[in-house]
C-alpha cells in the first residue's frame, strides 16, 4: 500500500501525521505545492491511499479504522 501525506506543516497536517505515526502506518510526506495543484488539491492535509485522495475528515476516519501495525 502506497500512502502519501500532502502537507504544508499546518496544525491539521500535524494532527494527521501524529495519527499515522501512532498507528505505525508508513507514509511519505509530500510538500510540493506544484504537485498538489496539479492534483487539484486546494487545501491540506490530503492523504493519498493507493492513489485515492482523502480530505482531512475522511483521512482521519480511515486512519482510525486501521489496525495498529507492530
Amino acid at each position: 500500500m502506497k500512502i502519501l501525506l500532502y502537507s504544508t506543516g499546518c496544525p491539521k497536517c500535524n494532527v494527521l501525521s501524529r495519527k499515522l505515526d501512532n498507528k505505525g502506518i508508513t507514509y511519505t510526506i509530500v510538500n510540493d505545492i506544484d504537485e498538489m495543484t496539479e492534483l487539484g488539491i486546494m487545501q491540506v492535509p490530503v492523504l493519498s491511499v493507493d492513489g485515492c485522495l482523502l480530505p482531512f475528515d475522511k483521512a482521519v476516519n480511515w486512519v482510525n479504522g486501521m489496525e495498529m501495525v507492530e
